[in-house]
């Protein structure tokens, strides 16, 4: 009976298993039926599911050319190996980078002791691991230490025996791969562009089928077909190792920049980045969901910068810094000179405000060699300002003018202004009783100083103290001189520009100083700002030295079609009667036409009919050896000309500034031997 019982329990008991199973599998397959209808479409689109990601490659830069359409800054092509991270691993990128040290020679100079326990520990996980105690491991189990303290053992703990074991091959990988992960992901990153010889560029070319997201390629650097003339103007690139400047770095991400791309930082080059720069070429890359690039489009060929037509004239240019370098070295010859290291001149067109010449001219000392040498300070002619005298004195005529302090044939006698407890203020000598027009050409102090004191609307006794009623003569005098273009910016196109120093005291002795150019400081371009605005009759002209935008010159075209013509903006029209004006202009013409004007025995008998002004200023040495005196720097004497030709119709004005002239009594004269020269040359070379 029990046996009867037993086999009639087994078969129902299998029977349910049976059941049980293929309910469960009709569940599963109706499940299975009812994600492929209801969700089927949904993962059929992540299975195939692609990103598109733009990648953007730099183009060249725009050309710099001369106001003569001769190319001044340009692009030289050289050869070049890069990397694009396409989403590699660690581990495929080192493989790479060692693949890539046996073909190419990198050098390891920029790689830090910190980059070398990095790569120490990527190859030897297990002994890197070995270096954290069990109770420190406890720790991190417990999350009282983090994977950041972890590393940070392991890498307190490399021995110098240890990164001794890192080849020369490992060193070069590991310089390759340090640029390989400098970059962003799917970003072009430069691995060599600095003399990739022509065997490296095939073997690497030849091979970069095994060199995952490794590129050769055609790089660019800036050339300069005139060397070093006017360089500090031009301005400079960053390297393709830099990236973009910390400073500046939200400003160019915000405009589409890579991190990495070059750019403009200075001067010309970083004042006109949006043009220089150009249009990136972009490429499309199509990835899958685990990121791998499965195909790559061309979206747009890309664009090189538009080129910029300089107003400058690089014959002009070079003559003139040639003039410069020979007579300051001549004036370092002579007594008194040991602080002369730099002079400026600038010559614009009056009328458009073309900068046709800006050159500047420093002596330094080599840091490394110790020899002197002479090197382009341009950049001086308005990022530097001085004391500079007498050349000043057209701008406080016109301000005597307007302000009614003096009219036209007004006179004062020359004899010195004794203010109490103050020394004796003068001319360099007695010169009589003068008009404002004979005040100019024989450049007499004390003419200015009564001109200030009327201004000022004060009384004036021999020895006497001298107080003004017009609490804002300073304002009236400065705000007059700003008009001209005087310690104010002048507007150049070019960063950096200085306004100048004014001096903080208001006692009426510093008043006089200030009409005499011996208070406040001043740039050779205010200068020549300044002498432009009396030139052409009173309209302050914003200085550029950018002439014209272009588009790329091509294969056929020499020069691309214009697509912006920079015209003459005036920035302000001077206050002034048209007599007043013709006043000054006279005054200017005695200074180097008639017999007694400050200039005449250099500029007598010129065929160009110059008129202008000179101007000397008693200063102190502020200069790169200031240090060397203590808490009183020398006196110095700062020389400065102003001038324009012919002087009926002008169409150049100059301004030349010489700081630190001399020491003493000793006057060498530089600024009037430069600007001699300077016009000289311009007219002659304008004639052939």
């Amino acid at each position: 009976m029990l046996e009867k019982k037993k086999k009639s329990h087994f078969p129902f008991r299998l029977n349910l298993l049976f059941f049980s199973v293929f309910l469960l599998f009709s569940i599963l397959i109706l499940r299975l039926g009812f994600v492929q209808i209801v969700y089927g479409e949904n993962f059929k689109r992540d299975l195939e599911r692609k990103e598109d990601i733009t990648v953007s490659n730099p183009v060249p830069r725009g050309k710099m050319l001369d106001r003569d359409y001769r190319v001044i800054v340009d692009n030289v092509p050289k050869s070049a190996i890069t990397f694009t991270n396409e989403g590699f691993s660690q581990k495929e990128m080192l493989e790479t980078a060692e693949k890539l040290a046996q073909l190419i020679d990198k050098t390891t100079d920029k790689v830090t002791e910190r980059d070398k326990k990095d790569f120490w520990i990527i190859n030897n996980q297990k002994r890197a691991d070995a270096k954290i105690t069990k109770n420190e491991r406890d720790l991190y189990d417990a999350k009282k230490i983090t994977d950041k303290d972890i590393y940070k053992y392991k890498l307190d703990r490399i021995t110098e025996n240890e990164l001794k074991e890192l080849t020369d091959n490992d060193l070069e990988a590991l310089a390759i791969y340090r640029e390989f992960t400098s970059g962003y992901k799917f970003t072009s990153q430069m691995v060599k562009n600095e003399d990739v010889t022509e065997k490296e560029f095939a073997v690497v070319s030849e091979n970069l089928q095994s060199l995952p997201g490794v590129e050769t390629t055609t790089d660019w650097d800036r050339s300069y077909a005139f060397e070093n003339t006017l360089r500090s103007v031009l301005g400079k690139v960053t390297k393709s190792g830099d990236g973009l400047p910390a400073d500046q770095l939200d400003y160019f991400l915000a405009r589409g920049y890579s991190r990495n791309d070059r750019v403009g930082k200075s001067q010309l080059e970083l004042q006109y980045e949006d043009i220089l720069q150009g249009y990136k070429s972009k490429v499309k890359n199509i990835t899958d969901k685990t990121g791998n690039v499965i195909e790559t489009h061309s979206v747009y060929a890309g664009k090189k910068g538009k080129d910029i037509v300089l107003t400058v004239d690089m014959d002009l240019q070079m003559a003139v810094d040639k003039i410069i370098e020979e007579e300051l070295w001549a004036a370092k010859q002579s007594p008194g000179t040991s602080l002369t290291d730099r002079a400026y001149v600038v010559l614009m067109d009056p009328w458009t405000g073309e900068v046709l010449t800006m050159s500047g001219k420093k002596i330094v000392k080599d840091k490394e060699t110790g020899k002197v040498e002479m090197i382009d300070d341009a950049l001086g002619t308005f990022t530097t300002t001085y004391n500079v005298g007498s050349a000043v004195k057209g701008a406080t005529i016109l301000t005597g003018y307007k302000t009614g302090a003096i009219s036209p044939g007004t006179s004062f006698d020359d004899t010195g202004i004794k203010i109490k407890d103050t020394p004796l203020k003068k001319s360099y000598a007695y010169l009589g009783r003068l008009n404002e027009i004979d005040a100019l050409k024989k450049s007499s102090n004390v003419y200015m100083f009564h001109t200030a004191i009327n201004i000022g609307k004060g009384h004036y006794e021999y020895d006497k103290p001298l107080n003004f009623t017009n609490k804002f003569a300073f304002e009236t005098i400065r705000n007059s001189f700003a008009s001209f273009g005087l310690g104010t910016r002048t507007g150049i196109d070019l960063p950096s520009e200085q306004s100048g120093f004014k001096g903080q005291s208001k006692l009426p002795g510093h008043l006089l100083d200030l009409v005499i150019g011996q208070y406040d400081t001043y740039s050779a371009m205010q200068l020549a700002q300044y002498v432009s605005t009396i030139a052409n009759g009173g309209n302050r002209m914003q200085p550029h030295v950018v002439k014209q935008i272009r588009e790329p010159a091509t294969e056929i075209d020499e020069l691309g079609q214009v697509l912006q013509e920079i015209n003459p903006t005036v920035l302000n029209t001077i206050d002034a009667k048209k007599e007043w004006m013709n006043r000054v202009q006279f005054g200017f013409k005695k200074v180097m036409q008639e017999p007694g004007g400050t200039a005449y025995n250099f500029f007598q008998g010129a065929a160009y009919s110059p008129a202008g002004k000179t101007g000397t200023a008693e200063a102190f040495y502020d200069g790169p050896l200031r240090s060397n005196y203590g808490k009183e720097p020398p006196p110095v004497m700062n020389l400065s000309l102003v001038s324009y030709a012919p002087s009926s119709n002008p169409e150049v004005a100059m301004a030349v500034l010489v700081p630190w002239a001399y020491e003493g009594k000793v006057d060498n004269r530089a600024s009037l031997k430069i600007g001699k020269r300077v016009l000289d040359t311009y007219f002659q070379m304008k004639n052939q």
